[in-house]
């Protein structure tokens, strides 16, 4: 029952955060500079609530959990979702609600099928495309889709000539008929490939956010979690970087963005990629103070001649909170960021898709730290016989070797994110 339950939230969370932040920025008009600047100030605040509901998670609800037990903390979120159901029925009448078109994993599906078929039964790759199946609904003129007021510019009758191996699903197949795409389709599923890159390299961070909740919480139960007479769960640690996000958001919002529109003198100020590529910068200066702070809590161990104890060391647990500032800027920066970018970049039929991928973005990186973090104690078991990351004692650890590991690999992947963005050419939607 306990894996029912845990699986039906897995699945509840997956379908309320990919729904309802393309939800709510479809209620701004985005033909008008006004409903633009609305709409990406929507995207700072979503992250601001979400970071208020975990604010009362790893407060409130902990508290409540640690002396009234967790059937309680439980019961507190099973009563708050229920109250949330009839408070956003309550805006039905108001919402612009765009109207189903069809799934976009189908026309992703149908268009590399088509390509695939049409390369394996060619015998000459330049004659690929040999009839263009076109669509009424291509033109060069702006069209309405449902009654969300969103005007999308339709792309022409020629294919583009980027990744040219997609326009092969042009061809003609009167034996297949199923398989017969749209210069629409294929473009928006171009589309799609170009915003992929950006979502991998996204991965990496998430990787990094990982730790937070796993080395950092380990590291400080070792220290002093004192603070005046109040003692503070280690499970609480992640308390600092929501209030830095709570306190970030409006301050991104009202003063850095207003500076940066003044400064550049576009509309939107910092790109969403240079939001996501700030991001990724404060994640890896974040792993770098992560290591120092380790280096500093083990020499402080050494010193006491604690190393083989289990008592707090006489080092506060603020030392840790800096890892946390730092990578609670770096999520808000590339979580705003990447739903905006997404949202923006994406087909209009294919937005809910395209802005869920910051969620799978997330679950990816939690998935590869533990994947990395094993990697790691094989290779170091066999090479040096103590693994860097295994024992009861995490004064015998090397976290610091791995915090620079992940430091480096961080810095890889900037260079990856560079190598794409630097040749990413924002869509007729983007900023």
């Amino acid at each position: 029952m306990l894996f029912a339950g845990l699986y039906l939230v897995a699945l509840g969370v997956g379908g309320i955060k990919g729904s309802l932040a393309p939800h709510g920025a479809e209620q701004y008009d985005e033909t008008t500079q006004l409903g633009r600047k609305q709409r990406s100030a929507f995207f700072n605040y979503y992250v601001f609530c979400l970071s208020s509901g975990a604010l009362i998670a790893v407060t409130f609800v902990v508290w409540i959990e640690d002396n009234k037990g967790w059937q309680w903390g439980f019961g507190i979120s099973t009563a708050t979702i229920l109250l949330s159901i009839p408070i956003f029925l309550l805006g039905s009448p108001f919402y612009r609600n765009k109207i189903p078109t069809g799934c976009p994993i189908t026309t992703i599906v149908k268009v590399l099928t088509a390509a695939i078929f049409n390369t394996c039964k060619s015998k000459n790759s330049s004659n690929a495309v040999t009839e263009v199946h076109s669509s009424p609904t291509c033109s060069n003129e702006s069209r309405d889709e449902g009654n969300s007021n969103v005007k999308e510019k339709v792309p022409s009758q020629k294919p583009t000539e980027d990744i040219k191996f997609l326009n092969r699903a042009l061809r003609n197949n009167p034996a297949y008929p199923i398989v017969q795409c749209t210069v629409k389709e294929v473009e928006e599923v171009k589309i799609v490939f170009k915003i992929f890159p950006i979502f991998m390299s996204t991965i990496m961070l998430n990787c990094c956010l990982a730790q937070l909740s796993t080395f950092s919480v380990q590291q400080a139960a070792t220290m002093n979690t004192k603070l005046g007479s109040l003692k503070v769960p280690p499970a609480s640690l992640p308390v600092f970087p929501v209030i830095f996000i709570l306190i970030l958001a409006p301050v991104y919002n009202h003063v850095i963005i207003p500076f940066a529109r003044k400064v550049t003198k576009t509309e939107m100020g910092i790109t969403h990629l240079q939001r996501i590529g700030t991001g990724l910068i404060l994640s890896i200066v974040a792993m770098a103070v992560a290591a120092l702070v380790e280096i500093k809590r083990k020499r402080v161990a050494v010193n006491s001649g604690l190393v083989n104890s289990s008592e707090p060391l006489p080092i506060t647990f603020l030392w840790v909170a800096l890892q946390y500032l730092f990578l609670g800027s770096a999520d808000l920066f590339t979580l705003a960021g990447m739903m905006e970018f997404f949202f923006t970049d994406a087909p209009l039929s294919m937005r809910s898709l395209a802005t869920s991928l910051s969620w799978a973005s997330l679950a990816m990186g939690y998935y590869f730290s533990t994947v990395l973090v094993s990697i790691v104690n094989n290779i170091t078991s066999t090479y040096r016989h103590t693994p860097w990351l295994f024992g009861s004692n995490l004064n015998h650890y090397h976290l610091e070797r791995f915090y620079w590991l992940m430091c480096i690999l961080g810095g890889l992947n900037f260079l990856h994110f560079l190598f794409w963005a630097a040749r990413y050419k924002y869509s007729s939607t983007g900023p």
